[in-house]
């Protein structure tokens, strides 16, 4: 049980480390960049961005973490926590591409490969641990927005 525990500690911290280091390539677009963009009627007010992201990291963390607890060493369980990690670098690279490069093409391109991952990453780790897929499902419904966001600020710009 302690293990179980230390192990999903140490996935939410690294999910959140990421989402704060990718976080760093919007601070200036999202002041100087960002405000001057056509944007579709359901746009999110940018306060809502932060805290939902947040939640997301963590509820990802403790889905990596259970599924980590299975044993590493188990082929089913190195496959979706592959399957995590790659998925987990096209996010992070997704602010990179969106604010940071400002190129809403090449990030809708990332993102629509991450919701493909994200897939396979809950299938994955619904063989590991069902409570570990469903965990997965909010971050699934909000990639899909966003990717529907993407889309419309690359249509209108």
């Amino acid at each position: 049980m302690k293990k179980k525990i230390l192990r999903i500690g140490i996935a939410v911290l690294l999910c959140l480390v990421i989402g704060f280091f990718s976080s760093i390539a919007t601070q200036t677009s999202i002041t100087t960049w960002y405000p001057g963009l056509q944007k579709p009627s359901f746009t999110p007010p940018n306060w809502l961005f932060a805290p939902v992201w947040t939640v997301l990291y963590i509820m990802m963390g403790i889905a990596a973490g259970i599924v980590w607890s299975k044993g590493f060493y188990h082929k089913w369980v190195k496959t979706a926590l592959y399957h995590f990690g790659f998925q987990l670098l096209l996010n992070a690279a997704w602010s990179i591409f969106f604010f940071g490069l400002r190129n809403p093409l090449i990030a809708l391109v990332d993102i629509l490969a991450l919701f493909i991952l994200l897939l396979f990453t809950i299938r994955w780790f619904k063989v590991v641990n069902s409570t570990a897929a469903y965990l997965l499902i909010p971050y699934l419904i909000w990639v899909a927005y966003a990717t529907a966001l993407n889309f419309a600020i690359w249509q209108l710009n």
